[in-house]
């Protein structure tokens, strides 16, 4: 049975006030209901009206929840059809996977643990075996990526950002660590979109002047070094993201 309007995930503090808009709310109780009834790519779901009488939510707010999740590949609307599991952005034989919860706490710690074990493998190889038109690509990256950082410049940081990390993981030459890497990634964004409406959860200027020091440790051959300070960029990521959720659920409701 789908709860309505349930917590935000295990781990957060009993009691806490919170205030999340409603097409959020209802749009994680959509992917809880697809996890519990064990829905897979393809399967069809109740209409709009059908959704909104099942969680308890008006249709307006529940059509938001379904655009919302439609824009980040999670459902598929097809019209004069109905409303599916979208196919792709994860493996298709992989239910943990598939069943990825973008606002629940644990699902993103976890992602972010994993995506640390994958990322600094991929940097220690890099520096590695990068050639040389592969280290120019990722600090050219690291430096546009830190220069529009510190404008706040959402969309280009976010352009700088995907590219910095995907020229690390082309040149570490493996095509499963790039896939994962770019798996990891479109989750991270399911959250983004979610929880922060696109906006990154910490500052991009430090983010940028991350890269460049793992882009300079790279281009020095510091496998280890580069590794480590992939390592401790994507923690730093984990911290403010914890920190923006601890703000946002300490945020009251304005008194009308």
């Amino acid at each position: 049975m789908v709860t309505k309007a349930g917590p935000l995930g295990p781990g957060e503090p009993d009691g806490t006030e919170r205030y999340r808009p409603g097409y959020e709310l209802v749009a994680e109780q959509i992917l809880r209901y697809i996890a519990e009834e064990k829905l897979r790519p393809g399967s069809r779901l109740p209409t709009e009206q059908g959704l909104a009488d099942l969680l308890g939510a008006t249709r307006n707010v529940t059509r938001e929840a379904v655009k919302v999740l439609a824009a980040i590949g999670r459902l598929s609307v097809r019209r004069g059809a109905g409303i599916f599991v979208a196919a792709g952005g994860a493996e298709p034989d992989s239910d943990e996977l598939s069943h990825f919860q973008p606002t629940d706490m644990q699902h993103v710690l976890m992602l972010l643990d994993y995506r640390c074990l994958v990322e600094s493998e991929t940097a220690r190889r890099a520096a590695s075996i990068a050639t040389p038109i592969e280290v120019r690509a990722i600090r050219e990256a690291a430096e546009e990526s830190a220069q529009v950082g510190e404008r706040d410049d959402l969309e280009a940081f976010a352009d700088a950002d995907r590219r910095f990390h995907g020229a690390v993981s082309a040149a570490a030459a493996n095509v499963f660590l790039q896939s994962a890497v770019a798996s990891t990634r479109r989750f991270a964004a399911q959250s983004d979109v979610l929880l922060f409406h696109g906006a990154a959860p910490g500052s991009f200027g430090e983010a940028g002047r991350q890269h460049v020091e793992i882009a300079k440790a790279i281009a020095d051959g510091e496998a280890d070094r580069a590794a480590e300070l992939m390592e401790a960029h994507i923690d730093t990521t984990r911290q403010q993201f914890q920190r923006r959720i601890r703000d946002r659920l300490s945020t009251r409701p304005e008194q009308g």
